[in-house]
């Protein structure tokens, strides 16, 4: 017995659902019918793959592996059916993008929506901006097509092209009394004593800074912890603390109460940038479009001057005087 797309689409519905009827009046069959096609999948794989109770039913963990495959298999023939259908057409279709909480690339959310709709007006664009592992979940389980993530080491399930290389700076209320040594720097031991705002731990930066913090010895004052760019930026320029982060939060703050940055160093604390795709299942065209259009994004910022502490990553360290 061969398993077909129909009877995984019914399990895979069903453990949505968490509920067989549920899930058979979503499909528009009978309940017995659909209990039938589990049974086959059942059958098949030679294990129980739904938990059956009172209150609906769970995927065993047999359930759980056949749904993530499942999931990768009916997204690639949906894609599938939709890049037949439009052969020949111009290029459209929902593309979705994952962009990192505070890395330098999240401003290009704007730019990204503008050069797509120029070049490729069919193409809708879902940009979601949260936790690296998070987001590099998702593309390796097909619910992305594509995410820039903090990764300086391989993932498994996806493939990382590294894009840039960020710097981490200490980003304070304006007029914070802080040591200058007329170099735009200070050292990481001289933060010991300052409130900090961070992102939570479960944030790549976060424990890049807590594991800098520990080598020096250091226990950081932290006061709050915030995955909103739009709230830190406001508690920052409220005076409740301070935060070390990419340069680009402090590109966002506007009017004339400006932040006091400083780059940090002693050590210095930098991490990688990289796209991220998955490892099993090809981009579809439009995906391909939209890449190469965030690509080129990156590139050009880059090699600008508008963001400051970011270089591509093979590139050696080149050192402003202020910042």
């Amino acid at each position: 017995m061969s398993v077909s797309f129909r009877n995984l689409k019914s399990f895979v519905t069903a453990v949505d659902a968490s509920s067989l009827s549920a899930a058979a009046q979503t499909l528009k069959m009978a309940q017995p019918a659909l209990s039938q096609q589990i049974a086959s999948l059942e059958s098949h794989f030679g294990q129980k793959l739904l938990q059956r109770s009172n209150t609906g039913v769970t995927p065993t963990a047999a359930g759980h592996e056949l749904y993530r495959h499942a999931r990768l298999l009916l997204d690639q023939l949906e894609q599938a059916e939709r890049d037949v259908a439009r052969k020949g057409q111009s290029i459209g279709g929902t593309v979705s993008v994952g962009l990192a909480t505070y890395s330098t690339t999240s401003i290009l959310s704007t730019p990204l929506l503008k050069a797509t709709r120029e070049r490729h007006p069919d193409i809708n664009l879902f940009i979601n901006d949260n936790f690296g592992l998070v987001l590099s979940e998702m593309v390796m389980n097909g619910r992305m097509d594509m995410a820039i993530i903090y990764a300086p080491t391989q993932i498994k399930g996806v493939t990382l092209k590294p894009l840039l290389v960020e710097e981490l700076f200490l980003i304070a209320p304006p007029e914070s009394p802080l040591p200058d040594a007329g170099d735009g720097t200070i050292a990481l031991t001289a933060l010991g004593d300052l409130d900090l705002l961070l992102p939570g731990r479960t944030h790549f930066l976060r424990r890049l800074i807590d594991g800098a913090f520990a080598q020096a010895r250091l226990t950081p004052r932290v006061r709050a912890e915030i995955e909103s760019a739009a709230t830190l930026r406001e508690a920052i320029q409220s005076g409740l603390g301070a935060t070390i982060l990419p340069w680009a939060l402090a590109s966002t703050f506007v009017g004339a109460q400006r932040p006091v940055i400083r780059r940090v160093v002693e050590p210095s604390l930098e991490t990688t940038v990289s796209l991220c795709v998955s490892e099993s299942t090809p981009l579809s065209d439009p995906a391909l479009a939209v890449k190469d259009i965030l690509v080129g994004l990156v590139r050009d910022l880059v090699d600008g001057e508008g963001c400051v502490g970011i270089r591509a990553p093979n590139a050696p360290v080149a050192r402003s005087p202020n910042v």
